[in-house]
């Protein structure tokens, strides 16, 4: 058993919209195909994997770096004890070979993108979703109903307080019960109108939740959190840098109501350092890093052991990123739930073919891997790439 390839191609997911902080006007991805020697059902077993919107593609240092080092390493030791299969740890470890510690950032994309794609290959090899083949390793049971929000709400060129209540009315109209918009790109007076007026449309059919993208400072993160407290929000979210836990801790004196960060954060070290110093309350508070940004499942692992020591429960948890691999962990692991992108960044978002938002929910189809051949418009870009 081995792997054969392993190919990366970048595609575009540009968008006119815009946060508080970035526009997506060139925003790209990376898309990654694991080749194996190994056959199921008479096909050749490929995992895939993608990098999440928000980040760039990571083609160079996927092929520059972290792929020849998987493909120059002994097949022997990339598997299992049994033989049976891929090791995902053990590939893990492979890939960061000479990779000196610290320096989390685009390094840590890269790697998620390939272990996305390894951990795909290895469930289709065992012939299980990878939610099921998680929980029999974590020796819990699985839960297929998973909590998600729908997010969207972005700035874009042309579109008033009118247009943004309808987008969010489409997402209640598909079975959304939270919704999320993007706040810190307008002046706050122009956001509270904002915010009143979802309210107003959504009229307590669903919660609304709002998001910075780290666009403010201290100031101006106590000014939108004494707004902000005026409304039933279900979270504030990345108020200012990710980095700076000083600023996070202290806002928690302004704004008692659930917060959210995290899925600028990329590794289980600085997840440690978030809840050591940024005044996040296990108890209200949202963490939500994304296993495509920060090294993938292998370091999330690691970093839903740091929650537990610490006293947090993974139930805290609902990742960035509207993707099918954070769909899987929350099923297999029991997180809280998974961000969706109904409207944006596809093929690449949302659920397989069929699967509907009931109450704010979904039920996870038995797929085998991660489920991407069960979306079609999503599955034809990858074959593509595997042929």
């Amino acid at each position: 058993m081995r792997i054969l390839e392993i190919r990366e191609v970048t595609k575009p997911i540009a968008s006119p919209i815009r946060n508080a902080y970035i526009d997506f006007s060139k925003m790209t991805s990376s898309l990654v195909a694991v080749v194996t020697d190994v056959v199921r059902d008479g096909r050749r077993v490929v995992g895939y994997g993608f990098n999440s919107n928000g980040r760039y593609g990571q083609g160079g240092l996927i092929r520059e770096r972290f792929a020849d080092r998987i493909l120059e390493a002994d097949p022997a030791s990339l598997l299992n004890d049994a033989g049976d299969n891929l090791d995902p740890h053990r590939i893990w470890k492979t890939m960061m070979t000479n990779e000196k510690p610290g320096g989390h950032g685009e390094r840590s994309v890269a790697v998620g993108t390939i272990d996305m794609a390894i951990w795909d290959a290895v469930a289709k090899i065992a012939n299980k979703p990878l939610f099921r083949l998680l929980a029999e390793r974590h020796g819990v049971e699985a839960n297929p109903r998973v909590f998600v929000y729908a997010a969207g709400g972005y700035y874009y060129p042309g579109k008033d307080n009118s247009a943004l209540c309808t987008e969010m009315r489409s997402y209640i109209d598909r079975g959304y019960n939270v919704v999320k918009m993007k706040i810190g790109g307008a002046p706050i007076d122009e956001d509270r109108g904002r915010i009143e007026a979802v309210l107003k449309e959504i009229d307590g059919k669903a919660r609304l939740a709002v998001d910075a993208n780290g666009r403010f400072d201290l100031k101006t993160a106590i000014d939108y959190a004494l707004m902000l407290r005026d409304y039933p929000l279900f979270w504030y979210e990345e108020a200012g840098d990710p980095l700076d836990f000083q600023l996070q801790a202290a806002l928690g004196e302004f704004y008692q109501n659930p917060m959210a960060t995290g899925e600028n954060i990329f590794s289980h070290q600085d997840a440690r350092n978030l809840l050591r110093y940024g005044g996040m309350r296990a108890d209200r508070d949202w963490l939500q890093f994304d296993c495509a940004l920060s090294y993938g499942l292998v370091e999330y692992e690691r970093t839903l052991e740091v929650l537990k020591s610490l006293g947090w429960s993974a139930n805290r948890c609902i990742p960035h990123g509207g993707h099918q691999m954070s769909l899987n962990i929350a099923a297999g692991l029991g997180l809280g739930g998974n961000e969706s992108y109904p409207d944006l960044f596809q093929p690449y978002g949302g659920f397989p073919d069929g699967v509907r938002v009931e109450n704010g929910h979904i039920v996870m189809p038995d797929l085998p891997g991660i489920g991407f051949e069960g979306k079609a418009d999503l599955y034809a870009e990858m074959q593509n790439l595997a042929r």
